[in-house]
């Protein structure tokens, strides 16, 4: 068997809008229950489940998107008055376009650094 990525756990002091925000900036199905975590599911397989806690260490999470998802994630975040920035530090408005992609980084509602890209790093292009 290869080796797949399947889950991660988010910490949050609220599960319920963290998991809302990401499923719907993402444009991704509602979360739902499973256990203690509100789950937001990727098509890929994989999961984010968040799960409250008092102590929350900003984490970086990055999402590989095709061009039209991008779009429209830009779109909703605009939408929301969520500012985009072209690099992690959030020192330059706007989105990059390393590697011949697009790249945009924002902050979810407990501050995590989250990132939308349409190439992989490192894996060229014009």
């Amino acid at each position: 068997m290869a080796v797949a990525f399947n889950h991660t756990i988010v910490a949050t002091r609220d599960q319920e809008a963290g998991a809302r925000f990401l499923a719907e900036v993402l444009g991704l199905p509602a979360p739902t229950r499973f256990g203690p975590f509100s789950v937001v599911a990727l098509p890929d397989g994989a999961s984010l489940d968040y799960m409250d806690s008092d102590e929350v260490h900003p984490q970086h999470y990055a999402f590989l998107v095709s061009e039209a998802v991008f779009d429209a994630v830009t779109e909703r975040l605009r939408d929301r008055g969520v500012p985009i920035y072209a690099d992690p530090w959030h020192g330059t408005p706007g989105h990059n376009t390393n590697d011949g992609g697009r790249g945009a980084y924002f902050d979810s509602p407990e501050g995590h650094n989250l990132e939308v890209i349409t190439r992989p790093y490192g894996s060229g292009g014009a």
